[in-house]
């Protein structure tokens, strides 16, 4: 119940009360009175509304001791007659707009990126502190300290509780999408550790992007965002084998794909438009059509990753773009491109480069360059499971 009310329930009370901080205490005080009162009572017809009520009543006792009582009173537009009553009136549409309030504040650019993934998990996606900790494979107090250190900052730069106006909401959207997708991200092919995926990260990631598509409909770049995750997310299923090894796109079992995401993505990527998640949603999606791996339309993909290069230029997206070269032109031209990106300063730790020139190396018939690069590749990795994967290549190489 807590992990589905609780974002609605914090992005109100923040409208109220003007601070992020306070309103998820008051929203932990209600969680505390439904755990010691439901057991007695029984569990109410409407969870939400009693949860609400019971925080609100909280807030104006918090109010009342303060000495602008009579102002915030106002703002919360409740008066003493009201204290009792369940607060079922609300309509959806001012929901949504908590909500998108919530969704900018706890992506606001004041923050680090760090701190914007923490206080995201937290007042959005319901997670715990120590769930958070676990996803990421750090402390649980390092990550109690970062969403402290949120909280503070947020009032510190006194940060409305607001959807930005529109000249600053590209800017602002694309931080919040950013933050999304790298939960997503991280999910989906961990960083560290010893899983090579976190279904229920993935999973938080997904519920996320699709409630701001509900909040955003006609932002075709949220649309974008949710066809790649959903696109991507359909294949967590192959991408794992009986032992929890990683198991590579082209050697997956694609009817282990989940046909009902791959149809959901598709129809959102009818909506998406044409910036950088719409045109990786693109890509994902010539893979979820091709029923084998011969089937894949790797020119369209290449010309996809080129149009990608122009609006999103990175390293990474250079060396995918040289993969996917790889395969409709052959590797020889794609050990060029790829050749050229060894001295990039910002994949000096990639471990994917040279994994992926490794792989070249195999193709060309030049085992033994590759197996150096293969024991390159898995000695910068910090997942076990893909270190496991790289040093097998490597062996099958000698």
């Amino acid at each position: 119940m807590w992990r589905i009310e609780s974002a609605r329930l914090i992005a109100g009370l923040a409208r109220m009360v003007r601070d992020v901080g306070l309103a998820e205490e008051l929203a932990q005080d209600a969680l505390v009175s439904a755990l010691e009162q439901w057991p007695e009572t029984g569990i109410p017809r409407n969870p939400g509304a009693w949860l609400m009520a019971a925080a609100k009543n909280r807030a104006i006792d918090q109010i009342r001791r303060q000495r602008n009582y009579e102002r915030k009173l106002a703002e919360i537009g409740r008066d003493e007659e009201q204290r009792t009553a369940p607060d079922a009136g609300a309509r959806v549409g001012d929901i949504d707009d908590d909500l998108l309030r919530l969704v900018f504040t706890a992506c606001h650019p004041v923050l680090s990126v760090e701190a914007q993934v923490a206080l995201t998990l937290k007042m959005l996606g319901g997670l715990t502190t120590e769930e958070i900790a676990r996803a990421f494979l750090a402390s649980e107090s390092t990550v109690a300290q970062r969403i402290v250190r949120a909280k503070k900052t947020l009032a510190k730069a006194n940060v409305p509780f607001e959807v930005p106006a529109e000249d600053e909401r590209d800017a602002r959207l694309a931080s919040v999408l950013g933050v999304i997708y790298l939960i997503f991200n991280e999910g989906y092919s961990a960083t560290a550790g010893d899983d090579w995926l976190r279904p229920e990260l993935c999973a938080d990631a997904l519920r996320l992007a699709r409630v701001l598509a509900g909040l955003m409909p006609k932002e075709p770049e949220v649309h974008g965002l949710v066809a790649l995750l959903e696109i991507q997310a359909s294949r967590s299923r192959a991408r794992v084998g009986p032992g929890g090894e990683p198991v590579l796109l082209l050697e997956q079992n694609r009817a282990r794909w989940d046909q009902l995401l791959i149809r959901r993505g598709l129809e959102s990527l009818r909506k998406a438009g044409s910036g950088p998640y719409s045109v990786q949603a693109r890509i994902a999606a010539c893979h979820a059509v091709a029923r084998t791996p011969e089937d894949t339309d790797w020119r369209r993909i290449a010309g996809l990753y080129e149009a990608l290069a122009l609006i999103a230029p990175s390293p990474i997206v250079a060396l995918n773009h040289a993969v996917a070269i790889g395969f409709a032109f052959g590797p020889e031209v794609a050990l060029e491109l790829v050749d050229e990106l060894v001295d990039e300063p910002a994949l000096k730790g990639y471990h994917l480069l040279p994994s992926v020139r490794g792989d070249l190396l195999v193709k060309l018939g030049r085992p033994a360059e590759a197996k150096v690069e293969f024991e390159h590749a898995a000695g910068m990795t910090r997942n076990e499971r893909e270190r496991a994967l790289l040093l097998s290549r490597a062996a099958a190489c000698s």
